[in-house]
């Protein structure tokens, strides 16, 4: 039977014949290494979501719906690249969303910002 060592230290391995690990921080370490590129990229967009997402509920405030220039959300740093999801109501018109606040954009640089009764139903 060949030695099997562990896959992040390179210890000889000992015990379960599926082993793959010496120990939870070498597995732990392993998997850390092999995803941090993912895990910084995806960090990066969740920060860009959840300021996007905080900028329309500011900018909302206490109404249910608000018509501003597409100009004055980016000064507040909304980027319109980064949304969760779409919304198309039965107009056609499709909205932004990032969780459960969203933008129409509208003609003239504007856009409603509304909030999300279930995707406007």
């Amino acid at each position: 039977m060949p030695a099997r060592n562990c896959r992040h230290c390179g210890e000889p391995l000992q015990g379960r014949a599926d082993k793959k690990f010496c120990d939870d921080q070498c597995r732990s370490s392993f998997n850390n290494k092999a995803n941090a590129d993912v895990s910084g990229q995806m960090r990066n967009i969740n920060r860009i979501l959840r300021k996007n997402r905080r900028v329309l509920e500011q900018a909302l405030g206490p109404r249910i719906t608000r018509r501003l220039p597409m100009a004055r959300l980016s000064e507040m740093g909304f980027s319109q690249k980064y949304h969760t999801h779409t919304f198309q109501n039965k107009e056609g018109q499709v909205y932004l969303f990032s969780y459960e606040y969203g933008i129409l954009p509208l003609k003239g640089d504007m856009a409603m910002v509304v909030k999300s009764k279930r995707e406007l139903e």
